[in-house]
């Protein structure tokens, strides 16, 4: 190998690039060229990925999520719903992930807030639901490996049929693409 190859490959294998909030973070690449994303989602370079997944509590169900930036994120779950009389639950919301709360010793775990919505199909006379929630909740990016597990709670307002506060959440997994 000459000294040229060997150079390319040793920068390669460790390249070092600073995130949006400034910290610095390195990850292992196979060439010169872009980190995959099963390379990156624990490095915090997020943007433009999704990752789908199940989530149990309220909806008991299928989930979502894309990251526009790589520290905003909308996501989405629909389902089941737990609650009484209720036949289906479906949610969205916009999320902000914070990376430099918590400190791991490999992945990442960002802290997330957001602001969203939620629609509840019932089956009785008491009305379909709609209202705005406020999830809370904490994610676990594992290292080398496109697994996501979370686990989030909700503080919730339900505008119609009429206004009452509640609150939802659960946990779930996500595999990452």
């Amino acid at each position: 190998m000459t000294a040229a190859a060997t150079l390319i490959t040793l920068t390669a294998a460790a390249q070092i690039q600073t995130t949006t909030n400034g910290t610095l973070i390195s990850y292992p690449t196979t060439t010169a060229s872009s980190p995959s994303p099963a390379q990156t989602y624990s490095t915090v370079a997020m943007a433009g990925h999704f990752g789908a997944g199940v989530t149990f509590g309220e909806p008991i169900g299928g989930t979502i999520k894309y990251f526009f930036t790589d520290n905003v994120a909308a996501d989405t779950a629909m389902g089941w719903s737990v609650e009484d009389k209720s036949d289906f639950y479906m949610q969205a919301d916009v999320l902000w992930n914070k990376y430099d709360l918590l400190k791991v010793r490999s992945g990442a775990m960002p802290v997330y807030f957001g602001i969203g919505q939620f629609v509840r199909l019932r089956d009785d006379d008491v009305g379909n639901q709609a209202g705005i929630r406020f999830p809370v909740g904490l994610s676990y990016f594992f290292d080398k490996v496109p697994i996501e597990i979370f686990g989030e709670v909700a503080p919730a307002l339900d505008v119609s049929p009429s206004v009452r506060g509640e609150v939802n959440g659960g946990i779930g997994i996500r595999y990452w693409f």
